[in-house]
């Protein structure tokens, strides 16, 4: 696909989700720039902003292999990676795939399952593939994992750790809608769900070229070296008690290059970065206790290391 091509495509998936997602194109842009970029996505936010939908959404317009995973205290790793079953009749063990083995995952209330359930998935997000007993198994491609939880509910949750945080390439909060759009929602639900109308707008194919498009967006070396200072700032900060990994800062280079490609450059601009670095960068962050209770944030954190960090002057 030239240009022009890739451009039409991506325009065609952005309306077709927003047809049915109102008043959420900050996310909906957030989402198809980890697609692109092969990534994964957290959406944290209150019950009932449209989490489920938008995940539902991307995978109706891309017809690609959908699977959820409602996450209870009682899923089991296996439920997820899969098991084998002894087979009597051949005398042999057979593998049943478990949810994962989706194009995209959709884990819902992620912080509802226990840490080991929720570990399960480290191996498949980082590796694109699952091992059990001792047998590893490739996941399908493209693959991506939208996992949503809820900010308000604490009961009965269980805080993802940093491990598995640090898989997510960008963590998004939804918003409410404003008047005009939630009346717009009303309506739309009306009848039958709108979900049931989308129809397919990209080709797996077409979206396989789009990742392999944003592998190759050129990245000047002045903007290494800007990513670098931020996540080194991160780590000396007084606040800061954990900083982002060489693995976050990566993950911020390749949002980069995917948010470059849905604008339709080949090349990364220093605004890509200062956009994306909340969204890639503030969930890997632990503060000190002290600075929590004075109200501190991780997001105001990167905020101040973006202000106090120049922007390089060549790109």
């Amino acid at each position: 696909m030239d240009d022009l091509q890739l451009k039409q495509v991506i325009e065609k998936v952005r309306k077709n989700i927003q047809s049915v997602v109102i008043g959420q194109s900050k996310a909906v842009d957030l989402l198809l720039i980890a697609l692109v970029s092969r990534g994964h996505v957290l959406l944290e936010d209150v019950p009932g902003i449209g989490k489920t939908t938008l995940a539902s959404a991307l995978a109706r317009s891309l017809n690609l292999s959908f699977s959820r995973i409602q996450f209870t205290p009682d899923v089991m790793p296996s439920d997820i990676t899969g098991f084998n079953m002894y087979n009597p009749k051949e005398g042999e063990f057979t593998f049943h795939p478990g949810a994962i083995m989706a194009n995209l995952v959709l884990a819902d209330e992620i912080n509802r399952s226990s840490p080991k359930t929720q570990s399960s998935l480290l191996e498949a997000m980082q590796d694109r593939q699952v091992t059990v007993d001792g047998v590893s198994y490739p996941l399908p491609e493209p693959f991506m994992v939208v996992a949503t939880q809820n900010a308000v509910e604490q009961i009965g949750t269980y805080p993802l750790p940093e491990a598995q945080l640090d898989r997510f390439m960008i963590k998004s909060n939804l918003r409410y809608p404003s008047p005009a759009e939630e009346v717009q929602i009303y309506a739309m639900h009306a009848g039958h769900s709108p979900l049931l109308d989308l129809e397919t707008v990209m080709t797996t194919e077409e979206l396989l070229a789009l990742q392999e498009a944003a592998i190759n967006i050129y990245v000047a070396a002045p903007l290494y070296d800007y990513v670098a200072k931020l996540a080194q700032e991160t780590r000396r900060h007084k606040q800061v008690q954990l900083g982002v990994s060489p693995r976050g800062a990566l993950m911020l280079v390749q949002a980069a290059k995917g948010r470059a490609l849905l604008e339709g450059r080949d090349y990364v601009l220093p605004d890509d970065i200062h956009y994306l670095a909340p969204y890639c960068l503030a969930h890997r962050l632990i503060l000190h206790s002290e600075s929590e209770l004075a109200g501190a944030s991780v997001v105001q954190v990167i905020e101040q290391i973006l202000q106090n960090t120049p922007l390089p002057k060549q790109a």
